[in-house]
């Protein structure tokens, strides 16, 4: 049943809300009687979560398989160091509920896939895409373009962020663009950014995932100019920022019915490469196996140790250089701890159907710790 009243202490709550004419008590009610679906509550979605619940959005989902880790608490500053290994979803909505008793939440500590996701989505009014998952990515762009539904979308890496809300409706009759007429194509596995590997500034997104916030409350009250044909992008290390303007393609729909029907089932080189393990390639070795050993990492970490005659190709430079691979004999690649090198043998199958590829597990750390513990590591 949708509130039409605010009561005394949503009132004193939300004074400073109701004193903005652009807003006021309309705007508020509006909030309180939105439904909205976060998925993802780790970097980006903390300062979301957070915005919306002090915001007073009505009933707020919140979607996340994953439990706290200690690498995530420099950044999803929603959690404490005593609450490592406990579900992300439940802890996020027991500290929400005491920063807003108001508010509804529905709790999902299972992953978001074809499975489910129509399900959850159809039930909301806007969805909040804070994954860091492509899959899931595309799937919540699929399943709300199917059902008609907009979502904000946020995306970070290093020091760059970018921020667009998709699929809106434009009050002309027609949708704005979907994440699929940004980014057609699904990523390769090299491709894929990695911020255990490359990193993450621990305040970017809380930046960003503060931008996403902002647009959900303009998309549910109507107020000021959404992103709603605009890709932001955002650079805190130089701090600027580009408006690029953006379109639905003709095509959008049917790229989404294409999506979902393929059902997003794994791909092999999804699936996994082969592994191989430190001891076993030493044993290998010995035995004077003919096996070319491909060195990933950048120059200064292979001056600083590397296996004996391995080749150097850094993983940025792989694309130009896969006829130096070769294709009759076994290829173990390595990089620091097996991360990089997992996505080299993932694009390397894609690309070229190698199956003479194994990825070194546990990466020259293990070698060092397990083979040779007298190496130089880092």
């Amino acid at each position: 049943m949708e509130a039409t009243t605010l009561v005394p202490a949503e009132q004193q709550r939300y004074q400073k809300h109701l004193n903005l004419p652009e807003l006021g008590t309309a705007g508020q009610l509006k909030l309180k009687n939105a439904r909205v679906l976060v998925v993802g509550a780790g970097g980006l979605g903390c300062p979301v979560l957070q915005y919306l619940t002090a915001a007073g959005i009505g009933t707020i989902g919140v979607i996340d398989p994953d439990v706290v880790d200690l690498s995530n608490l420099q950044r999803q500053v929603l959690y404490t160091t005593d609450e490592v290994g406990k579900p992300k979803a439940k802890v996020a909505v027991s500290h929400l509920n005491r920063l807003n008793p108001e508010i509804s939440f529905d709790t999902y500590t299972m992953a978001l896939d074809i499975s489910n996701a129509r399900g959850i989505i159809e039930s909301y009014d806007i969805v909040v895409d804070c994954t860091d998952n492509f899959k899931v990515r595309y799937l919540v762009n699929d399943v709300c373009v199917t059902l008609g539904k907009p979502f904000v979308y946020g995306a970070i890496h290093r020091f760059e962020g970018q921020v667009a809300v998709l699929n809106a409706d434009l009050g002309t009759g027609q949708r704005g663009p979907t994440y699929r007429c940004l980014f057609p194509e699904y990523p390769n596995e090299i491709e894929i950014p990695n911020c255990s590997v490359t990193g993450v500034l621990g305040v970017l997104p809380g930046v960003i995932g503060t931008y996403q916030a902002n647009e959900v409350i303009k998309l549910i009250t109507g107020i000021g100019q959404s992103l709603d044909e605009h890709l932001l992008m955002i650079d805190l290390l130089a701090m600027t920022q580009q408006r690029i303007k953006t379109k639905r393609r003709a095509d959008a729909d049917e790229l989404a019915r294409e999506g979902l029907a393929s059902g997003y089932r794994p791909t092999p080189a999804e699936s996994g490469p082969q592994k191989m393990s430190v001891q076993e390639l030493a044993d290998r070795l010995a035995l004077g196996e003919d096996i070319f050993l491909l060195d990933v990492r950048e120059r200064p970490e292979y001056e600083l140790c590397h296996l004996e005659g391995a080749v150097l190709i850094p993983v940025s430079m792989i694309p130009n250089n896969r006829k130096r691979i070769p294709t009759d004999r076994p290829v173990v690649v390595y990089c620091h701890h097996g991360i990089r090198s997992a996505n080299v043998v993932n694009y390397l199958y894609a690309q070229g159907g190698l199956t003479n590829l194994y990825n070194l597990d546990g990466g020259i750390n293990a070698w060092a710790r397990d083979i040779e513990p007298e190496m130089a590591i880092y």
